[in-house]
């Protein structure tokens, strides 16, 4: 009784010191059984989540809440989660045979927590995220286990938002450790800052940033680490949860229309401290793609072994282009539109000249190909099938109308080529017809047979000049911290004797600089921009347009018209 007497005392005591709202990662998901053994000796045949309290502090966890989006359980019971302890969360029926292994809270609309992913969170009683993961069936590493039987467990509890780092497959011989200390715990500290990977507006007066890790909300809600071009103050800074690895900001005035706008972030860090590297990237409003705006630019439909189908896109417009507006599909054998496949669920913005590229096994075209732009790669669950002896690509909008469609045939490939297995077709021209044959070759041997994500090996500006003219990084920013510092402009022509002239316009079209004149060109060589004007000026941040005339010898002609980004990180 004196015991008994002792323990109320001392959990009424932190209930008094400690009745604040916890910070965010007090109470940890620590352990997730998604797929449970359905006949094992040792543990039952149950999902379940454990629970860590990773604080100093004691919680009491009436009303707390563990969510996937579809269900979410309620705690519905007093149980106090002291510092450094576990409590095993499960659905009702799992309840009994849990608490052999510590204690356990059964509860009713348990998430599903599906077996190759899903994404789950805990809410405190004031509906204040906690702690949310998203894990997938690859954090397991280890294909027996992800089939079934075996828990994933978090290593260390000092690193609780890395993701897939800091969490991997049980290696306790029953298959999880409910209720105790993590099999795999250890530490594994966080040193990587978080990277800005891309940015678009959800309407005319928000934009939303997406990075790839989650960070620290105090930090990232300050409004002043955010910096657009074209005179754009950002009024509000407002990490979203669950996650916080996306934050919403709000411009004092509305975005326009057909105008690409550049955003810079600096000071922002991850959980764990770490703070980004100044970044930069593009963003704008999308519109609905209409035909010919988006062209297949290039098809592996005969991949090498162990490697997957991709199809290239290119986008030719003025327009800035959602991949969450297309769609792909082939046609069956009656002609009608056959396996269509949303290119994803997320807006994922083609700007002008952008290349993106889908396909179903992103790892797989990284280890067989060059990828120069991974950020370029679009994986989805399954593709259309495209048949090695020909088949049909169909490109359409959400509105159902055919953007592009071309019907390949193996036969167009090179002749002399013995086997066309890991040999893509690409197109010769973005404005010839893409139904054309000779608008289409075998990739380069020099290129590795394909070139996802980047301007084709068999590319022609025309059919009167032959050459090409390339433009890196997409974006630069001149102040001399040795990191793109210049804006490289690189020909490549099949003989000597070209001319060429190289103009900078600003994005209203006005001369900001005559970068060459008449200037006589090898059959390789560039030439540089380092981001100043007519009169040696710094030019202001934005997107600029580079324009290179080409003139042969016997009167051929060629212009070319790119964009990039000019960025002032040091601001």
């Amino acid at each position: 009784m004196k015991n008994t007497l002792l323990y109320l005392l001392t959990l009424c005591c932190f209930l008094r010191i400690h009745a604040q709202q916890p910070a965010r990662y007090a109470v940890l998901l620590h352990e997730i059984m998604a797929n449970p053994p359905v006949s094992s000796p040792v543990l039952p045949d149950s999902k379940y989540i454990e629970l860590y309290n990773a604080s100093p502090n004691a919680y009491d966890l009436y009303e707390w809440k563990i969510s996937d989006g579809g269900n979410t359980a309620v705690i519905k019971e007093h149980f106090i989660l002291l510092p450094d302890n576990f409590v095993i969360i499960c659905p009702t029926s799992g309840a009994q045979a849990l608490s052999a292994f510590g204690s356990t809270i059964g509860v009713s609309r348990f998430p599903a927590l599906r077996v190759n992913s899903d994404m789950v969170w805990l809410l405190s009683d004031e509906d204040i995220v906690i702690h949310a993961v998203q894990y997938n069936r690859t954090w397991y590493e280890n294909d027996v286990k992800s089939a079934g039987g075996w828990s994933l467990e978090m290593m260390d509890t000092k690193n609780p938002c890395s993701g897939s780092s800091n969490w991997k497959a049980s290696a306790d011989a029953r298959g999880g450790t409910p209720g105790a200390a993590n099999s795999i715990a250890g530490n594994n500290k966080d040193e990587t800052a978080p990277q800005l990977l891309r940015a678009y507006a959800t309407d005319s007066l928000h934009v939303l940033l997406v990075f790839d890790e989650s960070l620290d909300s105090l930090q990232a809600a300050v409004k002043a680490n955010y910096i657009c071009s074209d005179g754009v103050i950002i009024e509000q800074a407002a990490p979203q949860p669950p996650f916080f690895n996306t934050v919403q900001l709000k411009p004092d005035k509305p975005l326009a229309k057909n105008k690409i706008y550049t955003l810079q972030v600096k000071n922002v860090s991850d959980c764990s401290g770490n703070i980004i590297n100044p970044s930069a990237v593009k963003a704008g409003r999308d519109e609905m793609p209409e035909t010919g705006d988006i062209v297949i630019n290039e098809i592996l439909f005969n991949p090498p072994a162990n490697g997957s189908d991709y199809v290239e896109l290119y986008n030719r417009s003025n327009h800035i282009i959602s991949a969450k507006t297309l769609y792909m599909a082939n046609r069956n054998s009656a002609g009608n539109i056959n396996s269509m496949k949303q290119l994803g669920s997320e807006d994922l913005l083609i700007f002008p000249g952008d290349f993106i590229v889908i396909t179903d096994n992103v790892v797989a075209v990284k280890e067989q190909f060059l990828v120069k732009t991974p950020g370029a790669l679009i994986e989805i669950t399954t593709m259309p099938s495209y048949p090695n002896a020909s088949g049909t690509v169909v490109l359409l909008n959400t509105l159902g109308e055919v953007i592009d469609e071309l019907r390949y045939d193996e036969k167009w490939h090179f002749e002399l080529i013995a086997d066309y297995k890991g040999v893509s077709l690409e197109r010769i021209d973005y404005n010839l017809p893409t139904q054309d044959k000779n608008n289409w070759h075998s990739a380069a041997a020099d290129a590795g047979y394909g070139t996802p994500t980047y301007q084709n090996s068999q590319f022609k500006a025309n059919e009167q000049l032959q050459g090409e003219i390339n433009i890196s990084p997409g974006i630069f920013s001149p102040d001399n911290d040795g990191h793109d510092d210049f804006l490289t402009i690189t020909y490549r022509f099949p003989e000597p004797g070209y001319v060429c002239n190289i103009t900078v316009f600003d994005a209203r079209g006005r001369t900001i600089r005559y970068l060459v004149r008449n200037g006589i060109c090898g059959t390789e060589g560039y030439f540089r921009w380092d981001g100043l004007d007519e009169k040696n000026q710094q030019t202001s941040m934005g997107i600029y347009i580079i324009l290179t005339e080409v003139y042969s010898l016997n009167g051929r002609t060629k212009k070319f018209k790119q964009a990039v980004t000019l960025a002032r990180l040091r601001q």
